[in-house]
């Protein structure tokens, strides 16, 4: 088991559960009538059932803040860290991810108390978002500069809505990755939130990076697939396929959460 989920999440094959934030204000799909209120409503209902249902950890996630932007408004960034402000768990560790603004994770991470950012933070990419070019030194050099070195950086090479630009492979990208930035997690992605992406991009990547950094399966796990996902990741982010229906923009279903833990629980525990 890798030292970071040993000290994190102390459990073999850690859950992380998204808490998906209704849209914010500033963003073109925010609900005015529901207001803040509305916000803290349906993030508070979601985390007490996932909780209850046991998953492992959670992540913060401006979900519906479509279409998405690479600049964080203010505004945003201000409601999005009083809501985790408000609302983060006890129980479990917790995350931030800001769709797609690293630098804003990092600052709302700080604010909160998280403790990782889930990011993409390497690569070109072309995407549904226009040219995509993270700058991983701006974002590690912002962390140093707001003493948040605590905040561990995990990192998606495989982002969704997007295709990398070049010819290398997920191999290749992956063990560039672990030399030229040093994450402390890597994540693997389907082409959309809440699909899965080809299991041997997971074995590629998890041949790369070796044991001492623990690999997640980023999208796409479902109650009957987990198992074998977990047979090669070392934990897992999971959001639509424990909503209401499947569908990423409902809320959280319990008996799917249940399901889903029941399926986590046979890895964990073989016999």
């Amino acid at each position: 088991m890798p030292d970071l989920i040993k000290e994190l999440f102390k459990i073999e094959k850690p859950v992380i559960a998204m808490a998906h934030l209704p849209a914010l204000p500033g963003t073109p799909r925010f609900d005015e009538t529901k207001g803040m209120d509305g916000i803290l409503e349906a993030v508070s209902s979601d985390l007490e059932t996932l909780i209850a249902g046991g998953v492992d950890g959670i992540l913060f996630c401006n979900e519906d803040d479509r279409p998405y932007s690479f600049s964080a408004g203010l505004e945003s960034v201000a409601v999005m860290t009083r809501v985790v402000s408000d609302l983060k768990p006890k129980q479990v560790p917790f995350g931030v991810d800001f769709l797609w603004d690293p630098v804003a994770a990092t600052a709302i991470a700080k604010a909160t108390g998280a403790a990782f950012v889930r990011e993409v933070i390497s690569g070109i990419y072309e995407s549904d978002m226009g040219l995509w070019q993270p700058d991983a030194a701006a974002l590690y050099r912002y962390r140093k500069e707001i003493d948040a070195e605590d905040i561990l950086i995990f990192a998606n090479i495989t982002p969704e809505f997007a295709s990398p630009l070049g010819t290398r492979s997920v191999f290749e990208r992956a063990q560039s990755l672990v030399v030229s930035t040093i994450p402390d997690a890597v994540l693997v992605s389907g082409p959309m939130a809440g699909s899965h992406p080809d299991i041997s991009l997971l074995a590629e990547a998890k041949s790369a990076i070796g044991e001492e950094i623990p690999l997640f399966l980023n999208t796409g796990a479902k109650a009957e697939n987990i198992q074998q996902y977990l047979g090669i990741a070392d934990g897992v982010i999971v959001g639509s396929s424990l909503k209401i229906d499947g569908y990423t923009w409902n809320p959280i279903d319990p008996s799917r959460v249940e399901e889903f833990m029941e399926q986590v629980l046979k890895i964990r525990n073989p016999d």
